[in-house]
């Protein structure tokens, strides 16, 4: 069973959950799909195997003592990356797409294009089983295709290890790295809190994860800080036929955990809300062990 765990913002207790879910388990695949802020490899440290360069796209480079300043250039840039001042011709980095054009047009060949290789992925072996993370580079792009290199290496070990089940801890929102995060799984948990943003960030994704038919259940995490509007998710997701499989209240402990490098159900396995998030991943796991 392949399962992703996404949440439609950030900050609602989604890879919280993924680790419980993650050390409920004798034998699992972790993919830590949040590539952009991934974090589940500071609770396991995981030993890591494998480490894999990831090319994110490409950047047009300038070479001043080629340049003639004739300005072919900055005239055929379609992402105005290319500037004239007093001082000739330069890129902005920040603005350039790595299109290629550039170095195709210029006279000079003043104009070469690198590749953006600091983006990573690795592979390794934590407590329950093997994990997978991706580590995006700051002001990289492609997170969609990191998410994709993610998944394939889990997907490999499974099928490697003979794992039955991968969980994927999905980045938040609805953009291209979610919808590569959910594509194809058997099942989605959307996990939400009862706050304004919550409710309508939660209809988001819920659309997303019925426009790819794919079976979605819901948590409320930290439901009693707004019990009105934990009423509402729950209306909400009765009328879209979603189940709300769990009801986490909020606790503190949940924090805790995290500063000692643990999950809820390591660290405080015997707690309610440990209870609860093992009924939940009994829910969603049972029939398919």
């Amino acid at each position: 069973m392949e399962l992703a765990i996404i949440s439609g913002k950030g900050g609602t207790g989604k890879s919280s959950i993924s680790a419980a879910f993650a050390t409920l388990q004798k034998d699992i695949v972790l993919a830590d799909c949040d590539v952009d802020a991934a974090n589940l490899y500071l609770l396991f440290n995981p030993e890591c195997d494998e480490e894999h360069v990831f090319i994110s796209g490409h950047k047009a480079v300038m070479d001043e003592e080629k340049c003639i300043n004739c300005g072919i250039c900055v005239d055929y840039c379609r992402f105005d990356a290319i500037v004239e001042n007093e001082n000739g011709v330069s890129i902005l980095e920040t603005l350039c797409e790595g299109c290629l054009l550039c170095s195709r047009i210029c006279p000079q060949g003043a104009i070469t294009v690198e590749e953006e290789d600091r983006s990573r992925y690795y592979a390794g072996r934590f407590k329950n089983g093997r994990m997978v993370y991706g580590r995006l580079a700051p002001g990289e792009e492609n997170t969609g295709k990191l998410v994709s290199k993610v998944r394939e290496k889990a997907k490999e070990i499974a099928e490697k290890f003979g794992i039955e089940h991968i969980i994927i801890d999905g980045p938040p929102g609805i953009g291209c790295s979610a919808i590569s995060a959910i594509t194809g799984v058997d099942a989605v948990i959307v996990v939400t809190e009862p706050t304004v943003s919550g409710v309508h960030d939660l209809k988001r994704t819920l659309q997303l994860t019925q426009g790819f038919k794919l079976p979605t259940s819901v948590i409320i995490n930290k439901f009693d800080i707004n019990r009105e509007l934990s009423s509402e998710i729950e209306l909400y997701c009765n009328e879209s036929g979603i189940r709300v499989i769990s009801k986490l209240p909020f606790n503190p402990i949940v924090v805790e955990a995290m500063v000692h490098c643990s999950s809820i159900t390591d660290y405080a396995h015997d707690s309610e809300i440990s209870e609860l998030i093992k009924k939940a991943h009994t829910d969603i796991f049972a029939g398919v062990r």
